[in-house]
């Protein structure tokens, strides 16, 4: 089984590597820091499983997984991170995931994740599962602003409401002050907001920040 674990810190990818070869005899890694790389790599070779990190330098992993879907349907793709669920799952799963689950819970359920996506299921936590089964019923329409916004303006949004300036930001999703700027101006008229301080108010309320 080839799996590729693309994530920016070392340290992750090396745990992951281990939790998975306790379980799996004939596993061969491939790794990769970024997006593009992750989109390159997919490009080179043929992979079994993709385990794939939201956040990244450069473009984000949603974008990424944007790519290697469209290219590569078949390659199950797990994404994995700090963000929780409830607010990155349903656009990972609509940018063509076949599963989500948090990095705190991967020593736990990392193995089932990898079983149930390889055999051609979705993973998800029970909590997940039952918020998308309850969402069937509502009207798309009734959707909340922020979901009018692309995964790396989303991005963008929590780190503004989590008090981050511009520069740190930048420093944070490897991008530079005045994209960051661009990314707020959007952020701003797609939402009908006119300050921080009205976008804070906003994500604290929709529970975008942590």
């Amino acid at each position: 089984m080839k799996v590729l674990i693309a994530d920016d810190h070392a340290i992750v990818r090396r745990g992951l590597q281990q939790i998975l070869s306790d379980e799996y005899d004939d596993i061969e890694f491939g790794e990769t820091g970024s997006a593009q790389e992750t989109v390159d790599a997919v490009w080179r070779e043929k992979w079994d499983v993709l385990v794939l990190d939201i956040t990244m330098p450069g473009r984000s992993g949603l974008e990424a997984l944007k790519d290697i879907h469209k290219e590569c349907p078949e390659l199950p793709v797990l994404v994995l991170s700090m963000h929780p669920e409830d607010q990155f799952a349903r656009r990972a799963l609509k940018a063509g995931a076949s599963g989500y689950m948090t990095k705190e819970t991967a020593p736990e359920k990392l193995v089932n994740a990898i079983d149930k996506i390889m055999s051609g299921g979705k993973y998800v936590s029970e909590t997940l599962a039952e918020q998308l089964a309850e969402d069937l019923g509502k009207d798309d329409a009734s959707g909340a602003d922020h979901d009018r916004l692309s995964d790396r303006e989303f991005e963008v949004l929590r780190e503004m409401a989590s008090g981050l300036t511009g520069t740190e930001i930048g420093d944070k999703l490897k991008l530079s002050p005045k994209t960051i700027s661009t990314y707020r101006a959007r952020i701003l008229q797609k939402m009908g907001l006119r300050t921080n301080a009205e976008l804070t108010l906003y994500a604290v309320k929709h529970g975008l920040v942590d």
